[in-house]
């Protein structure tokens, strides 16, 4: 294996697995360097949801994990998390520019008068799963799973041929409102999303 790119939307678990990887792997939560995918065995959420065709060209022999969640569970999620961040994707305060692609490129945030409404967001929720069925179809290097399923810690342990362990259950992390959990996280293996390399905090030419 390469790499593992959590490819999940957000508030799909994607901290939450992030965590449970640490033991195992050099994580990186979001990574918007080219140093910080260099550093990390396993790299989720922003800009993994929309740029994994463009991530399984760059790294060969990668694997994928496609986070599931209930609608009636990921809408309230991700409605709350588009309210804080939307201030800052549409206004004109500065944002990390492959942050604020990622996200307008899965939820079209400036192509919809209300980016909150409960069926544009089923839309953007469904088309993503969707893109990711019709992408990795006839393959076996994408592994689907819903983290709050009872067996979906030991089917990621066997598609990344880990020891079971004796939980059988993911970490529960960003309750509620919380949005921030990876920021307390503290762990050798953590690393930087903004991690400098020898091109300073250059990203991939393919966003260009």
């Amino acid at each position: 294996m390469n790499k593992l790119f959590i490819i999940g939307l957000p508030r799909t678990g994607t901290t939450s697995i992030s965590v449970a990887l640490l033991e195992h792997f050099t994580v990186s939560h979001t990574a918007y360097t080219k140093r910080s995918f260099e550093l990390a065995d396993v790299i989720s959420d922003c800009p993994c949801f929309s740029d994994y065709p463009q991530l399984d060209g760059l790294f060969p022999q990668s694997k994928f994990v496609y986070l599931q969640r209930k609608l009636e569970h990921w809408l309230p999620s991700i409605q709350m998390l588009l309210n804080k961040m939307l201030p800052s994707l549409q206004g004109e305060n500065y944002v990390n520019p492959i942050l604020k692609r990622s996200f307008n490129n899965s939820f079209h945030l400036d192509a919809v008068d209300d980016p909150l409404n409960k069926a544009h967001l089923v839309n953007c929720y469904r088309r993503h799963e969707q893109g990711v069925i019709d992408y990795f179809n006839g393959r076996d290097d994408c592994l689907s799973i819903d983290i709050t399923q009872a067996n979906s810690l030991s089917q990621l342990q066997s598609f990344l041929a880990l020891p079971q362990s004796d939980t059988n259950t993911f970490p529960h992390l960003n309750r509620g409102k919380r949005v921030d959990a990876w920021r307390d996280i503290k762990h050798p293996h953590k690393i930087n999303s903004h991690a400098v390399g020898k091109e300073g905090r250059k990203y991939f030419e393919y966003c260009r």
